[in-house]
């Protein structure tokens, strides 16, 4: 079969990458070209997936581990849509928590699968604001999973200033520039996932490039695990009932009234996203942080019956997030909406343990 080229997307929770990847997706198809998405996630029902389904791309979920932690499906998921859809790019994001790609993911698929993919430089977004919280040293994450995200960036090859177009023109020039200074070695290039401005531009770079995994960062693997183990995960799915629904209206007050409950416990947030859907409509909201505007986007028809995926990372401990979601889905409901639980997994990620771990850029 022919050689696949792999653009390996990385970033903290709340950057935008599937949006990204939609975007990606989008402008390659433009292009002339066969898409393939995997995403990645530490426990099934993961809204990116079942939204990137919605909108007709090739899709595949690792679930249950990082990829670094389940290298083997990872390589099947590119496999299967090699064959399956035949894609002559495939577009990979890791889990937001996760960090060590370039010695855990890129090293070995350089080394062993040479014949099979085309790799392109490691990508890693972040937004504008992690960025400045990072820059500055005052950041509400725990100062373990602060260090997840220094990691993430010290081991780019592209760093992606991701949201620009809520910035203006001197601030972008301010961030691009700070952050290339203090992590000499990378390029940093400024997209809008939203938009789409700048990611053609990175497009035309990731794939004329095969200088993938360049940097191998030092990373401290009792830090790396209490990074991780200091956010509660919730992954959900609830089904939904109501007479005269308005499904967009309770999408955003679900996420709104999370969004209020998780700033008075002083919980940090990776991300909170939900999805609803009605047949084949869908609306998804998400939020990224507890001072921020809640995002509807999407059209859905008014059907009394509707699925709610709901996906949280927080930093609280997982009963205490699992306790907080059920009682938003109580008061949020407020006897117009019936809603019962189908599954439910709250935990906290355990330590990681790749399956290869190179010391070298092979």
């Amino acid at each position: 079969m022919k050689r696949v080229r792999l653009l390996m997307v990385g970033g903290f929770l709340g950057a935008g990458k599937t949006t990204l990847l939609w975007e990606t997706a989008r402008q390659l198809a433009e292009r002339g070209l066969r898409v393939g998405l995997i995403t990645n996630d530490q426990a099934p029902d993961l809204v990116d997936t079942a939204w990137l389904a919605q909108r007709g791309v090739a899709v595949r979920e690792v679930s249950g581990s990082c990829f670094c932690c389940n290298f083997p499906g990872l390589v099947a998921a590119t496999e299967n849509l090699r064959q399956a859809a035949n894609a002559d790019v495939l577009v990979a994001e890791p889990v937001g928590s996760c960090t060590d790609l370039s010695a855990t993911l890129m090293q070995p698929l350089k080394e062993k699968f040479a014949t099979e993919l085309v790799l392109s430089p490691l990508s890693v977004v972040i937004d504008p604001t992690r960025a400045r919280e990072l820059l500055s040293g005052e950041t509400s994450l725990h100062p373990d999973a602060a260090y997840i995200l220094r990691k993430q960036l010290e081991e780019a090859d592209v760093i992606l200033l991701n949201k620009t177009d809520r910035l203006d023109a001197a601030v972008r020039e301010e961030l691009v520039n700070r952050l290339a200074n203090d992590l000499a070695g990378a390029a940093v290039r400024e997209v809008s996932a939203r938009t789409g401005d700048g990611v053609g531009a990175w497009l035309d770079d990731m794939l004329a490039r095969e200088d993938a995994g360049t940097r191998i960062a030092e990373v401290d693997y009792d830090r790396y695990a209490n990074g991780e183990a200091v956010l509660g995960w919730l992954n959900a799915t609830v089904q939904l009932h109501a007479a005269h629904p308005d499904w967009s209206a309770y999408a955003r007050n679900l996420l709104d009234d999370l969004r209020q409950e998780l700033a008075k416990a002083q919980a940090a947030v990776g991300h909170v996203k939900l999805l609803v859907t009605t047949g084949s409509d869908c609306c998804v909201a998400n939020l990224t942080h507890t001072a921020g505007t809640v995002e509807v986007r999407g059209e859905i028809a008014p059907l009394s019956d509707a699925e709610l995926t709901l996906n949280a990372r927080a930093q609280m401990p997982p009963a205490d997030l699992e306790t907080l979601a059920r009682a938003a889905l109580a008061r949020v409901a407020d006897g117009a909406v019936t809603w019962q639980v189908g599954h439910l997994r709250c935990f906290q990620p355990g330590r990681p343990a790749p399956t290869y771990r190179y010391d070298r850029v092979v």
